[in-house]
């Protein structure tokens, strides 16, 4: 029983991982629904000076996002390649994740912004899988991916029955 179960959770993990990294190769998009009714009267994260969630990232950090995360100043193509990617992947989860939490809809927001959250997480595990050596947190990487993952689809779905 015991090793079934064992083969059952790396199965798993291994199919959260491949989908999350196939997902990653594309630009993370919010689930449509997050796209309607701001709360702030159609003002977006843009006009709110952090720029768009669009676009390629991989060139450099938007300086308004470094400085809002106290890092301005820092040069990271000084940093270990790890820093760099983790910073490079943070800049489309985190505008997408301030986008979501703003639909009127409190529990839309909520969907939203821990749909780009999990991503977020999802991105810091496989930044580790990549870069890490301890094996308990690789396995603990593995974990989260296929946690994170698997709540993602439960917002999305819950988005698609309920959300306008």
């Amino acid at each position: 029983m015991k090793y079934a179960k064992t083969i059952l959770t790396a199965g798993v993990a291994t199919v959260a991982l491949s989908l999350s990294v196939a997902a990653q190769d594309m630009e993370f998009q919010l689930p449509e629904q997050c796209n309607v009714a701001p709360a702030m009267g159609g003002m977006d994260h843009s006009a709110m000076g952090h720029g768009s969630m669009h676009g390629d990232h991989s060139a450099g950090m938007d300086s308004g996002m470094m400085d809002m995360m106290g890092m301005d100043g820092v040069d990271l193509d000084t940093m270990p390649e790890h820093v760099q990617e983790n910073m490079r992947r943070m800049m489309i989860s985190m505008p997408a994740m301030h986008e979501g939490m703003m639909n009127e809809d409190a529990d839309v927001a909520f969907a939203c912004g821990m749909i780009a959250h999990h991503q977020g997480a999802i991105d810091m595990a496989q930044v580790l899988i990549e870069h890490g050596q301890d094996p308990q947190m690789l396995a603990l990487a593995e974990e989260i991916i296929a946690a994170q993952v698997a709540e993602m689809e439960q917002m999305s779905a819950w988005l698609a029955e309920n959300a306008n």
